[in-house]
């Protein structure tokens, strides 16, 4: 393995055409994972014919790209003793009941007390390709939306799980208290999301340009300034749902960052967005059986919903 400093230089065949610049290093790179080059790539540390480029770039072949391993972060997950929901479980997965508050796992500003803590301490090992600080983490929720999550207890798994991710094969069921009249019963949101330009922690669903992204809601109870809504989305984008809704003049209650006021009169501080992902539906990894998770609406929702006015 080449240490810190050291760099390397490679010349992308032209029967590499076509092929993507992470997927290509990691062929050539083998010691190293996927995740870490793209890293790497994201850092600038890996340089196309001198130019920074995005893991996504694809080769024309004939390229030279220059690379320059950085040793990975120290950073990693151990197991900590936090209490942990289980909805669901079996040899290849489960299914937990995330708590608003509890970022999924480690990053820049929180080393512990994460979902991933309370797994390790519960499971022992985990799915491995998530990398080390994503044991298991096949999709993920906002550190302020509770809900049902499902955990790979093995890369078989984990795999199997991706790709039913990736064809939108699993569904997704949110429970959302929007701000306002949502006009119709029904609705369907397709607008691509990117990052806001302005406010780089937000993202946006207001620009030409983005990932495309697919959300649907139905009515469930109108109130006298909010909407109950059932949200169903077809793809898995960040900040999605908050984006979508905030982008129809609804904001997720609770939500500040979209647009949410910080104070309801007569209601106290909700201290968290009214997103809830209610129920999970998938294919078990091994058998192919068609499983259904539901979490039920933590309690200070419940209570929140309460007295609210017709």
């Amino acid at each position: 393995m080449c240490k810190d400093g050291h760099r390397l230089k490679l010349k992308a065949p032209d029967a590499d055409a076509g092929k993507r610049l992470d997927r290509f290093l990691h062929e050539q790179l083998p010691d190293y994972s996927r995740t870490r080059i793209q890293e790497w790539i994201r850092a600038g540390r890996i340089r196309v014919q001198g130019r920074v480029e995005k893991s996504s770039y694809l080769l024309r072949g004939g390229e030279e790209i220059e690379v320059e391993p950085a040793a990975p972060a120290p950073l990693r997950a151990e197991p900590e003793p936090i209490p942990l929901e289980i909805l669901y479980e079996d040899d290849d997965v489960a299914a937990v009941n995330k708590p608003a508050g509890m970022v999924v796992h480690a990053g820049a500003g929180c080393r512990s007390g994460t979902l991933v803590n309370a797994l390790l301490h519960r499971f022992g090992q985990l799915s491995s390709l998530g990398g080390e600080l994503r044991p298991g983490i096949v999709h993920r929720l906002d550190r302020y939306t509770s809900g049902v999550l499902l955990v790979a207890k093995h890369d078989a798994a984990h795999r199997r799980l991706a790709e039913q991710f990736a064809r939108r094969e699993v569904e997704k069921v949110y429970l959302a208290l929007v701000h306002g009249s949502v006009k119709g019963e029904s609705g369907r949101v397709e607008r691509p999301i990117a990052r806001d330009p302005v406010r780089r922690i937000r993202m946006t669903a207001r620009l030409a340009q983005g990932r495309a992204a697919v959300t649907e809601y139905r009515v469930l109870k109108r109130f006298k300034s909010f909407t109950l809504l059932e949200v169903r989305i077809k793809t898995g984008r960040t900040h999605q749902i908050r984006a979508h809704l905030a982008s129809c003049g609804h904001p997720v209650a609770g939500d500040r960052l979209y647009g949410a006021p910080a104070k309801i009169e007569g209601r106290p501080t909700l201290g968290r967005y009214f997103l809830h992902a209610w129920r999970i539906r998938f294919r078990q990894p091994s058998t192919g059986a068609l499983i259904s998770v539901e979490a039920p609406l933590p309690a200070e929702l419940e209570g929140w919903l309460e007295g609210l006015p017709l």
